[in-house]
């Protein structure tokens, strides 16, 4: 499941594909739309929760209230059904969909991350990403970029700075899902189910906040 990005996106895999997915493109309904997702690919694929042996998440980048609802609702699941919860890169997930989809190497993956900035990160190939994750406005990225294929929303919204804009423009979990078998087939660690936020979250505390207690 991911729910770093616009997209509220859950599949079910059984270690050689994707047998069921959902994906439903609404930043505000994050909380609302997981839930019923994931009752919708299970009762596609006919299984019931507990036949899930483990738990994939898109750890991010994101913004902190979306991408928290995903990190939460899988751990829950890991503590209730005693599985293993692993996160994964939700630019990695992009990288490999657009790989899926013939897009070849050298190329870049940037999602919107609001303040008119952008998460992004630069791949040799669909799985090989070449640095650390980052967050940028276009304009500062866009020298260091030139030349290379963009994919993700980020692309779509900041023409100017990425002409060349591939898809897919959000993360699908099916994505994410056969990346997560394909390494964990091969022995590969997969992240920790901790956030990648890359800055502060946008919610804080008021400055001269007054607490006020009771007498």
């Amino acid at each position: 499941m991911d729910t770093a990005t616009p997209a509220v996106t859950v599949a079910l895999h059984d270690g050689a594909s994707v047998i069921a997915s959902s994906g439903q493109v609404d930043a505000r309904r994050h909380g609302e739309l997981l839930l019923p997702a994931v009752d919708r690919v299970l009762a596609e694929a006919g299984v019931k929760l507990d036949a899930v042996t483990g738990v994939v998440v898109g750890v991010g980048p994101g913004p902190y209230t979306g991408l928290r609802v995903g990190l939460v609702t899988a751990a829950t699941f890991g503590s209730a059904l005693a599985v293993p919860v692993h996160g994964i890169c939700t630019l990695d997930g992009l990288a490999y969909a657009a790989g899926q989809g013939g897009l070849e190497g050298p190329f870049a993956v940037a999602t919107d991350a609001r303040r008119k900035e952008v998460y992004w990160a630069r791949y040799e190939d669909a799985r090989t990403r070449t640095g650390d994750p980052a967050v940028d406005r276009p304009a500062d990225i866009a020298e260091a970029l030139a030349g290379l294929p963009v994919v993700g929303q980020g692309a779509v919204l900041y023409p100017e700075a990425f002409p060349d804009a591939r898809g897919p423009e959000h993360v699908a979990a099916r994505a994410l899902a056969a990346l997560a078998a394909e390494r964990l087939a091969a022995g590969q660690e997969l992240l920790e189910p901790q956030p990648l936020y890359l800055r502060r979250p946008d919610a804080q505390v008021p400055k001269n906040y007054k607490v006020v207690t009771p007498k």
